[in-house]
């Protein structure tokens, strides 16, 4: 008897980072339900993305290839036609696939009157499209949806406070409308049924603007004198590349009005503070939709995935936003696998996992081969036990090859590779670059790129990384000498 291949509801926020959540050691916020997930399944706590920009990392992680590999390295460019998703293999293969809010594997203007970002064939079926909780776009269906409620959408700013915005209530915010989306979508497919489903839950939150619901706010304006104020010392950046000090100062174009040394102390605390309210309202539609999937019989043979793009530096190291940085801050993600009755519980990983390994997961778990092109490695062994839970790669990769030439000034071709106990940052076309001891600067306030007595650390981990680099060719097309494609990752 053939096991039965799971449904799959992946949960995908943009820009959260690691340290939001109560499971991975944030005592301030209220995330009950992925917690529970964290419970039921399986915590990466060092999982980490291939781009610390939107549109480059998600290529990544719906093809299980590098950034470069797919030739989407930027905000702003399209995937090529070429590229094949897992969510196209997987409705190749049965699946039912659907989507509620962003996608962004193309440019999505925000003011631009197409009626949605241009798709390749990414195998979705049912698509919910939201780029944004801003819906001036013609095509934005949240937008859509507030017109049809007779609600108009509001942000205002509070009294003599320009950074932090008082978002939609909940009973209208994209996020509950995402989860929305998804719940019909699951209730639809209701037992008893043989097909598998994928439904993708792509919220716009936490990612700027900082514009929870005041409801969610409130808690935090109670305590706003207990939260601490953003990791950073003056001269911290003295000798670090010139595009952290750059948007230290405001010089990128998006937010000017950021610049790091023009907020107040109590400003930091409550952009924070906003941003986790934001992570709480998330939490909230977890819940909501796992309890659609016990209501509907469909939690014991459905996968869940809770994760994020790339992070936020939320004020740390003297900075907002994302951009060609590699901090911890920005490249480390969270990252919680559920599959009841198949893979083990409660599980705390330390094992090196890069997102392009999920694709290949998910289809690891429905019992289909991986693409030839596949650069990621499938960590279904660690969920069920048949490998040891804290090994999987020696190091971890990331890039940023110009990635975000909308907002910033400069451009930045960038490398991370990151071991267990040590990172390498290359910015290249110069001499700037990062070296830190993870072990006795976890916060990587110290760059040692210029320290004679690590040179050998230095040396030893570029070899590395240009290793790592290297293997971001496109493993297709190629051939040993009879001829028959030969998948190169497959060697190493």
């Amino acid at each position: 008897m053939s096991v039965r291949r799971p449904n799959i509801l992946w949960v995908c926020t943009d820009q959260q980072r690691y340290d939001t959540l109560g499971c991975t050691g944030n005592p301030f916020v209220n995330t009950p339900h992925i917690n529970q997930l964290a419970q039921d399944g399986t915590l990466f706590e060092r999982a980490y993305c291939q781009s610390p920009i939107c549109s480059p990392s998600r290529a990544s992680f719906l093809t299980g290839r590098y950034p470069r590999t797919t030739r989407c390295r930027q905000n702003g460019q399209s995937i090529p036609s070429d590229e094949v998703l897992v969510t196209k293999l997987l409705s190749d293969a049965g699946y039912s696939c659907g989507l509620a809010g962003k996608l962004h594997l193309a440019p999505a203007n925000p003011w631009a009157q197409h009626v949605t970002e241009p798709r390749t064939d990414d195998g979705y079926n049912e698509f919910h499209w939201s780029h944004q909780s801003m819906p001036e776009t013609s095509g934005n269906q949240y937008g859509q949806w507030l017109k049809s409620q007779n609600q108009t959408y509001q942000t205002p700013s509070f009294e003599n406070l320009q950074r932090v915005l008082r978002g939609m209530p909940e009973a209208y915010h994209q996020s509950k409308w995402c989860a929305d989306r998804a719940i019909e979508f699951i209730e639809s497919r209701a037992e008893p049924t043989d097909q598998p489903w994928l439904f993708s839950v792509n919220f716009f939150d936490p990612h700027p603007p900082f514009d929870p619901p005041l409801a969610y706010l409130q808690r935090y304006l109670d305590i706003l004198p207990d939260i601490p104020l953003p990791r950073y010392f003056p001269g911290e950046l003295d000798e670090k590349p010139r595009i952290q000090r750059r948007s230290h100062q405001g010089d990128d174009r998006r937010e000017r009005n950021f610049a790091w040394d023009s907020i107040s102390a109590d400003e930091h605390r409550l952009i924070r503070a906003a941003y986790w309210a934001m992570v709480d309202l998330i939490d909230v539609q977890i819940g909501r939709m796992v309890d659609a999937l016990r209501r509907s019989n469909q939690f014991a043979h459905t996968v869940i995935i809770f994760m994020s793009d790339h992070g936020e530096m939320l004020g740390d190291h003297g900075i907002y936003f994302k951009g060609a940085f590699f901090y911890e801050e920005v490249a480390r993600v969270p990252l919680i696998i559920s599959w009841p009755g198949f893979a083990k519980k409660g599980q705390r990983s330390q094992a090196l996992i890069e997102l392009i390994d999920i694709a290949p997961t998910l289809l690891d778990a429905a019992g289909i081969p991986p693409n030839p092109g596949m650069q990621g490695k499938s960590i279904l062994p660690l969920l069920k036990g048949d490998a040891p839970i804290d090994e999987h790669r020696d190091s971890v990769y990331c890039e940023n090859y110009n990635a975000s030439t909308k907002h910033h000034p400069d451009i930045v071709f960038g490398t991370m590779l990151r071991s267990r106990d040590s990172k390498i940052i290359r910015i290249h076309g110069g001499e700037e670059g990062e070296l830190y001891d993870l072990r006795d600067c976890p916060n990587e306030t110290r760059n040692l790129w210029d320290d004679p007595q690590r040179s050998a650390l230095k040396v030893e981990l570029l070899a590395r990384l240009t290793d790592r680099m290297a293997w971001t060719a496109d493993p297709l097309p190629l051939r040993n000498r009879d001829g028959d494609s030969v998948n190169y990752m497959e060697m190493m």
